[in-house]
């Protein structure tokens, strides 16, 4: 979270909205902002949600990321928003929208599954 900048937007029972500030160092060529990091950040922003929905961090993992790339984000901050749709006792499922903060168009749409360990 740091090495990207996110910073928490907003934060409800099931879900937490990140902003991953644009970076010329994140950037690749043509201008636009890294896969990588997008996927970071949408990885990021479901441990936040997980934990909100848990009341506190707890131990957790990756089982599965799928991401959806739709347009380039250029020169403009992300939104990465995660929603919890099915928070288990033993796994959590969460569906992720990373938008445009300029334009307000969705630039990729991430799905994923955390196994929690504690």
């Amino acid at each position: 979270m740091l090495e990207l900048g996110l910073r928490l937007q907003a934060l409800g029972d099931d879900r937490a909205v990140l902003r991953l500030p644009w970076s010329d160092r994140l950037a690749r060529e043509g201008g636009g902002l890294s896969g990588q990091a997008l996927m970071a950040a949408a990885d990021t922003a479901t441990v936040i949600a997980v934990s909100a929905a848990r009341g506190a961090y707890g131990p957790m993992t990756t089982v599965q990321q799928s991401t959806s790339f739709q347009r380039a984000v250029t020169g403009s901050d992300v939104l990465i928003e995660a929603v919890l749709t099915k928070p288990g006792r033993r796994m959590a499922f969460a569906d992720v929208t990373l938008t445009d903060a300029d334009s307000g168009r969705i630039a990729a749409r991430a799905s994923t599954v955390y196994a929690l360990l504690g």
